[in-house]
């Protein structure tokens, strides 16, 4: 969808704020520009609507040069979002995110309806509609920033810091707001942000861009984690890239240990001797035969009495389903006084237990 071929930017005095970027973006992809202050991100961005223009090489918006096209035309079918949002303060909510729809002459009706389609797929309600930004939550307003954005439906969309303005709490539902958004409606988007951690959630694909604007690594965030091509991509991603890389990789991909189970009719005999087997002082309980029902929680053998399901049964606080990432498995862990996680299906049935051995595997 966009690529970047032999792209330098010289300033006037001298600064070379990108330097020979080679660089291809696909369609429909989130691609994440990160790096030091300086090092070219926005300008890269900014040359993809014509805002900052090529000194050199040649960006080109689905095959065509950007440099051949009128400004103005262009960056209509661009969404656009930036930091500090730049609604106008003098226009309702409603009129903002109609913005580009008017300059192009969509009659009334038409710019009401995307209006309250966008306005409900950003998740504000309808009586914001009416309001002024200035009557609206940061929060609110990146929102409306968003809508705005995706007002005509550009297949390309271009966010400089899009959520920087924002406390880290609403910035946390926002990215969860703009991923959801992004599985909906599948753009092609461009994401500058200097936060590495930001990066790796967001990113389908990271640039990672040191002084001068030269391009260091580009690639998915795993590849990127599990193997920086040098110092400076290592000292970037930062010290606890392992960690990091848990956050990427779901439950699914990690075979579940079978795990000491038990059901409530066993005796405490048959639990001693199947959690022994294990290695451990504990036992899964499980409801149904072969360890395949419902969990009912875990029960300790310095706790039991004739039968399991006599005894004293302890909930496992924190369970994991297929599509939680290790890290949630590790925080699991962590947490519980089993030292596992225990991996459950969306109905609550008993899938296995995942070990902090499996996990170290997994890192290494």
């Amino acid at each position: 969808m966009i690529s970047f071929d032999a792209v330098t930017k010289r300033f006037p005095d001298g600064t070379v704020a990108v330097d020979e970027l080679q660089l291809e973006i696909p369609d429909g992809e989130v691609v994440v520009l990160v790096g030091p202050s300086g090092c070219g991100k926005t300008t890269t961005m900014r040359m993809v609507n014509r805002m900052v223009e090529p000194t050199s090489g040649t960006v080109r918006l689905n095959g065509k040069d950007v440099m051949s096209q009128d400004p103005a035309t262009l960056r209509r079918g661009i969404g656009y979002v930036i930091q500090q949002i730049g609604l106008f303060p003098h226009r309702t909510i409603a009129d903002n995110i109609a913005t580009v729809p008017r300059l192009l002459g969509w009659d009334k009706r038409r710019m009401q309806g995307r209006v309250e389609a966008l306005m409900e797929l950003v998740g504000l309600p309808p009586e914001a509609a009416q309001r002024y930004p200035h009557q609206l939550s940061g929060g609110q307003r990146q929102r409306v920033g968003v809508a705005r954005a995706l007002a005509v439906d550009p297949p390309v969309m271009l966010m400089d810091e899009p959520f920087g303005a924002v406390d880290p709490i609403v910035r946390a539902r926002l990215q969860e707001e703009f991923l959801r958004l992004q599985r909906e409606v599948r753009k092609t988007i461009v994401f500058v942000t200097h936060d590495i951690d930001e990066a790796i959630l967001m990113g389908d694909r990271i640039a990672i861009l040191a002084q001068g604007g030269r391009l260091q690594q580009y690639g998915p965030p795993r590849e990127l984690l599990a193997d920086p091509v040098n110092d400076f991509v290592a000292s970037f991603l930062g010290a606890e890239r392992g960690l990091k890389r848990l956050a990427l990789i779901p439950v699914s991909e990690v075979t579940a240990e079978p795990g000491p189970v038990v059901s409530p009719d066993d005796t405490a005999e048959q639990a001693t001797q199947v959690a022994r087997s294990f290695g451990t002082d504990w036992a899964v309980v499980v409801d149904g035969a072969e360890g395949n029902g419902r969990l009912r929680g875990w029960v300790s053998l310095h706790e039991l009495e004739a039968t399991v399901g006599e005894s004293v049964l302890r909930p496992f606080a924190l369970q994991v389903r297929a599509t939680d990432s290790l890290r949630v498995a590790l925080n699991a862990m962590v947490t519980s006084r089993t030292g596992v996680a225990v991996r459950v299906d969306e109905e609550g049935r008993y899938q296995g237990i995942l070990t902090q051995e499996l996990i170290s595997k997994e890192i290494r």
